[in-house]
């Protein structure tokens, strides 16, 4: 997790709440999209939820393909995508006290 927002606000911490059963059928919707590729082998995505701090890990996205490029291209649309598709849902909590559910 990072320490600010996307307006450059400082961020305390953050809490991710996820519709369970729906966001790990989209994951694996977008990991099985992406598997099918060519030169991709696989693609496994955890997203985690509760509350973080800064620096705490919030997803893991691994790829395994048949090169660097293919790999990180990948893992790139891998995390735009479960970003878009996927139900969770995150609560920023501010520097300057306030707290707000955001979309992306």
């Amino acid at each position: 997790m990072r320490g600010y927002t996307h307006q450059g606000q400082g961020v305390e911490k953050l809490e991710l709440e996820a519709y369970d059963e729906l966001a790990e059928k989209s994951l694996e919707d977008i990991s099985s999209d992406l598997r099918a590729r060519p030169g991709v082998v696989d693609v496994l995505i955890h997203h985690l939820v509760g509350t973080f701090s800064i620096g705490e890990d919030l997803v893991y996205v691994v790829v395994l393909a048949d090169s660097r490029e293919n790999a990180f291209k990948t893992a790139r649309e891998a995390v735009e995508r479960y970003k878009k598709e996927t139900a969770v849902w995150k609560k920023e909590y501010l520097s300057d006290g306030t707290s707000d559910w955001v979309k992306e």
